[in-house]
């Protein structure tokens, strides 16, 4: 046994140690002894994952796609507001399974200082679990239980910088040059001013510049984006081949799906602007080429939170792929655009590009995430109709905090920045959309507009080729939680509105149809089985931006294997009536019934899927 597993590893560096070494001696200016650490390391972590996993591997090696059916739903949620610990996690499973989720994401749960933690994001310790959620153990048994049922486990992995609480941050404070140089230290400011040149600020008002001081060690430290987080230096390789085997290490835990965090920043060169540097694209390479040979049931998702030129790359190519996975990240800033301006002109013009890529990539597509709305939105694109950035991005801010006249929506601002005009936004979905503001005013006409445009999002993002996210609570209407201005550690940071803890009174409503609750949920899981059963949805079919002739309907045409899908989407107040151009004969995939091409009614704030079969 022990021969044939020896023989595995070895088959699989031998398929890429040729492009492995060149990447790693190019970049590493030919450092052969750091080579051979790492291909070490890579064999005992290979020799570490147990023979479940292992297994797993070979059985999606033989279905490479695996990942690409048009099955997968996910959800994202925070162990402890969802259901305080991992066991917790694992003791709801079967509710997960009620939502139809089989692609599960748990937000940063690794060991962070509490207050100096960005939400998870600055990590002390990339193997111990924060202590009150559980511990490695219990993360290896989710994961299992997980596999058993068929779902597929994502996890973060924060990879740009380190907590300033980490071992090798203690020991770079306390003088030791061999953690120094595993980080960016400078004696003086003269070099950090030189970066602050061309080096943008991740958070200009509550976390400016790009470089601390470090009192301890006497020096300056770079800090990209909260001063409690250190930049790891991926110029040096102990910092690669260390952080590489802590990604490994989560993998044979039992972890499907790495999240690359900040994955664009992870390079650092003078001059530069820091982001997306070529040098990136072999770290993500390197790091797909070494779960290939170790773990090749693993995927890789990219955290790239930048337009869609900045994204794609990302992907690789066909021969030298890099994620797996990347965020639909444009796409839900162009949703919330488009539902506070009611005109589709900007969607239809994104997503244009988004479906003229290839169809082997793969996006998550969600409405909201644990993070903020930032309004990254083809601005050369408005101005055509005369929509200036810093005015336009006011109205959205006005519309989804429901300051603007008659708005429904219930958010509130994120980084709020006057001086630049420049704001970003947070809310839960269903807040968002109105039924907040509809159930406080007990107006039942505007909450049954409300939930409509509820399921008309989630209908849109189930239309899109990828895995559709879920934030948690979003199944259940949950609405924005207030109560983060009471608490000391959290009352700066808006984003946890839409954090709150998982309300499990509302989630029992979900089986009572009577409910908005149960209604709502009744429905989305009418789409997620509309989805699963219609070849249509498959990620290889063609799928195109249909002309309504109507600025405020967006239409998408799906095609594949002999079925056509036209998908309406109304995004105004009123109803609209449209005239279907497309060939064929259409019924209603909802109701069943026939379709009248000529004239397609939709419900204002709501939506229609069509269905011809060849």
């Amino acid at each position: 046994m022990e021969q044939h597993l020896a023989g595995e590893f070895a088959r699989r560096l031998a398929r890429c140690e040729d492009e492995l070494k060149w990447l790693y001696l190019e970049l590493y200016r030919g450092d052969e002894e750091a080579y051979r650490y790492f291909i070490a390391m890579l064999q005992r972590a290979y020799e570490e994952r147990d023979e479940a996993l292992r297994a797993l591997d070979r059985q999606r090696e033989a279905s490479p796609e695996w990942y690409k059916s048009r099955d997968f739903v996910g959800m994202l949620l925070y162990v402890g507001a969802f259901a305080k610990t991992l066991r917790g996690v694992e003791e709801k499973l079967d509710y997960l399974e009620d939502c139809g989720v089989n692609y599960l994401h748990l937000m940063p749960l690794l060991e962070s200082p509490e207050g100096r933690s960005d939400g998870g994001y600055a990590v002390s310790d990339f193997r111990k679990v924060q202590p009150e959620l559980g511990t490695m153990e219990d993360l290896s048994a989710l994961a299992a239980n997980c596999h058993s049922r068929g779902m597929s486990l994502c996890l973060d992995f924060v990879m740009n910088h380190s907590s300033e609480d980490h071992e090798w941050a203690r020991r770079a404070r306390a003088g030791e040059k061999e953690y120094q140089d595993r980080y960016f230290f400078y004696d003086d400011w003269e070099i950090p001013r030189r970066f602050e040149e061309t080096v943008p600020q991740v958070f200009p008002t509550t976390a400016p510049g790009n470089f601390s001081w470090c009192e301890e060690a006497g020096k300056v430290v770079m800090t990209t984006f909260y001063p409690y987080q250190w930049d790891l230096n991926y110029a040096n390789p102990a910092v690669f081949n260390d952080m590489t085997d802590n990604m490994l290490y989560l993998c044979n835990r039992g972890v499907d799906v790495i999240r690359l965090d900040a994955v664009p920043y992870i390079w650092k060169e003078l001059g530069t602007n820091c982001r997306n540097l070529p040098q990136v694209h072999t770290l993500v390479r390197l790091m797909r080429l070494a779960c290939e040979i170790v773990c090749p049931g693993t995927l890789l998702l990219g955290e790239v939170v930048m337009e869609p030129s900045r994204v794609v790359p990302y992907f690789g190519t066909v021969e030298k792929p890099e994620c797996h996975l990347l965020y639909n990240v444009t796409t839900m800033a162009s949703i919330w655009h488009t539902a506070a301006t009611q005109n589709v002109r900007l969607l239809q013009h994104q997503l244009g590009q988004v479906f003229a890529l290839p169809g082997d990539y793969t996006f998550l597509n969600y409405l909201r995430c644990h993070d903020d709305i930032g309004w990254g939105l083809d601005y050369d694109y408005l101005e055509n109709f005369g929509q200036q950035q810093i005015p336009h991005k006011r109205f959205l801010n006005d519309y989804l905090t429901g300051k603007w006249p008659g708005s429904p929506a219930r958010g509130e601002l994120y980084n709020d920045d006057p001086a630049l005009g420049d704001a970003r936004l947070c809310g839960t979905t269903a807040s968002l959309c109105g039924v907040e503001s509809a159930r406080y005013e007990k107006n039942d006409e505007k909450l049954a507009w409300a939930l409509r445009l509820d399921e008309m999002l989630h209908a849109l993002i189930f239309t899109f080729s990828g895995i559709p996210v879920l934030y948690s609570g979003d199944e259940i209407l949950q609405e924005n939680d207030y109560a983060y201005h009471d608490d000391l550690l959290k009352a700066a940071d808006s984003r946890f509105l839409h954090r709150g803890d998982m309300d499990w009174e509302k989630a029992e409503k979900r089986k009572d149809p009577d409910t908005p609750e149960g209604d709502f949920f009744r429905r989305l899981k009418r789409l997620e089985a509309l989805r699963r059963a219609h070849r249509v949805f498959d990620g290889k079919a063609d799928v195109w931006v249909m002309d309504t002739g109507n600025e405020g309907v967006l239409g998408i045409g799906r095609y594949q294997s002999g079925e056509k899908l036209a998908a309406l989407f109304n995004f105004t107040a009123a109803p609209q009536t449209v005239c279907l151009k497309e060939d064929g004969e259409f019924h209603d995939m909802l109701s069943g019934e026939a379709q009248d091409k000529a004239a397609v009614d939709i419900p204002s704030g709501g939506f229609r899927w069509l269905i011809c079969e060849f």
